[in-house]
C-alpha cells in the first residue's frame, strides 16, 4: 500500500476475496449458525484458496504477505455478511506468535496447517476472576522432568470444539508455591484431546457458528516442545499477538458495517410510500451518510495501524490497532442500530438479515478488548495521563 492507495495486489485479492464470499452470504452464514454447525465449507474452501494463510511466511505454506492482507480478506467476508471468527485467532494471533517466536519443529508442525485451513487453533488468555486485568492470571505451568503440568481454566474461548489446539498463556510457576508478583505469560501449544483438558460451552444471544467455552486445565501434561518461545519473555511476544487480534477485530467489524449500511441503503432507495423512496428524506439518508463517514475512518485507522504492524513499528501499531479498534466497534455498532431504523418493522424480521446483527455488533465493543480499557490505553499511553487503577 502506497499512501491511501492499495497495490493492485492488494486490489486483486480484496476481488477475490469478495467474490469467494458472494458465494456464501450471510443466508449461508445464518442457516449454519442456527442448525448450530460450523461454516466448515467456506473455512476449507478459504484455506484452500490461500486467504487464510495470506499473512503467514512462503516457506511454510503462507502467502508471504502481512496484516493488511489479512485484514482486508476479514473485512470483505463480513461484509457479505459471513466474517469467520476462528480467522481472528487461528492464523492472526496464533500463527503470528508462531512464526514469530516458535522453533523451527513448531514452525513446519502447526503453520502449514493454519495456512491452509486444515488445522484450526484456539487461544485462551481470559481468565473468569482476571478480565481485562491479565497481571491476575493463575493459569500456572510447573515443570516435572522434562514436561510441562498446566493447571488452570479459562472462559470466553472461542471454537475450542473446532480447534485441534489451543494457544493457552499461563505463568510458569517456580518458587514452589503459585505465586507470580508479576506477568511474564508463557504460551503453550495444548492439543484439544489432551488428557486433563476439558470444556463447557457458555449459552449466548448471539446467532453465530463460533461459540464460546469455559476451557479446564486439570494437571495436563504436556512436552518441553510445548513452550512457544521464552518462559520470561515478558509482554513482547504476547503482544505480538494480541496487536493483530486488535486489528482483525477492527476489520470485523468494519465488514459488519458496511454490510448493515449496504441493506439499508438498498431498501430505502426502493422503498416508496410517498412521492419518492424514502431514501430521499434527511431523517434517513443523513444518518446513514454519517454512518458511512464514520466507517471509512475507522477502515483508514485499521490500514494505518496493519501497516504499521507489517513494518515492524509495534508501538505505532499498537496505538493505532487499539485506535481502530474502538472506532470500528462504535462505527459498526451505529450503522447497525441505523439501519433496523431504516427499515422499520422490517429491520427486526429474518427476511432482511439485519436483526441478527444486533448482538453481534455490540460483540465489537466489548472484545476482544472493551472500549473501555482502550480509553484507558489512549489516555495513558497516547496522552500521558495518570492511570487510574
Amino acid at each position: 500500500m502506497t499512501g491511501f492507495v492499495e497495490s493492485e495486489e492488494q486490489r486483486a485479492l480484496r476481488r477475490a476475496a469478495a467474490e469467494l464470499a458472494a458465494g456464501y452470504g450471510q443466508d449461508y452464514y445464518l442457516e449454519k449458525a442456527r442448525a448450530g454447525e460450523h461454516t466448515d465449507e467456506l473455512w476449507a474452501e478459504a484455506g484452500k484458496l490461500g486467504f487464510l494463510g495470506v499473512n503467514l511466511p512462503e516457506e511454510y505454506g503462507g502467502g508471504g504477505a502481512g496484516m493488511y492482507e489479512l485484514s482486508l480478506v476479514m473485512e470483505e467476508l463480513s461484509a457479505a455478511g459471513c466474517g469467520l471468527l476462528m480467522m481472528v485467532v487461528s492464523p492472526a494471533i496464533n500463527g503470528t506468535i508462531i512464526s514469530r517466536f516458535g522453533t523451527e519443529d513448531q514452525k513446519r508442525r502447526w503453520l502449514p496447517g493454519i495456512a491452509d485451513g486444515s488445522i484450526t487453533m484456539a487461544f485462551a488468555i481470559t481468565e473468569p476472576d482476571a478480565g481485562s486485568n491479565s497481571h491476575r492470571i493463575t493459569t500456572t505451568a510447573r515443570r516435572d522432568g522434562g514436561d510441562w503440568i498446566l493447571s488452570g481454566q479459562k472462559v470466553f474461548i472461542s471454537g475450542v470444539d473446532q480447534a485441534q489446539a489451543v494457544l493457552v498463556v499461563g505463568r510458569v510457576q517456580k518458587d514452589g508455591t503459585g505465586r507470580t508478583k508479576s506477568l511474564k505469560p508463557a504460551l503453550f501449544v495444548v492439543p484439544t484431546d489432551a488428557p486433563g483438558l476439558s470444556y463447557t460451552k457458555i449459552e449466548m444471544e448471539l446467532i453465530s457458528p463460533e461459540s464460546q467455552f469455559q476451557v479446564f486445565l486439570d494437571d495436563v501434561r504436556l512436552p518441553a516442545d510445548a513452550l512457544v518461545g521464552d518462559e520470561d519473555a515478558a509482554l513482547a511476544q504476547l503482544f505480538a499477538g494480541l496487536n493483530p487480534e486488535r486489528i482483525m477485530g477492527a476489520a470485523s467489524a468494519i465488514g459488519m458495517g458496511r454490510f448493515a449500511i449496504g441493506r439499508a441503503v438498498d431498501y430505502v432507495k426502493n422503498r416508496q410510500v410517498w412521492r419518492t423512496p424514502i431514501g430521499a428524506h434527511q431523517g434517513l439518508a443523513h444518518p446513514l451518510a454519517q454512518n458511512h463517514i464514520e466507517i471509512e475512518l475507522a477502515k483508514l485507522m485499521m490500514q494505518k495501524a496493519a501497516a504499521l504492524y507489517d513494518l515492524g513499528d509495534g508501538a505505532g501499531a499498537a496505538e493505532a490497532a487499539n485506535m481502530a479498534k474502538y472506532a470500528a466497534g462504535e462505527a459498526s455498532a451505529r450503522a447497525v442500530d441505523q439501519a433496523v431504523q431504516s427499515l422499520g418493522g422490517n429491520g427486526l424480521t429474518k427476511e432482511y438479515g439485519i436483526a441478527a446483527a444486533i448482538t453481534s455488533s455490540r460483540l465489537a465493543r466489548i472484545a476482544p478488548i472493551s472500549r473501555e480499557m482502550i480509553l484507558n490505553f489512549v489516555a495513558q499511553t497516547s496522552l500521558g495521563l495518570p492511570r487510574s487503577y
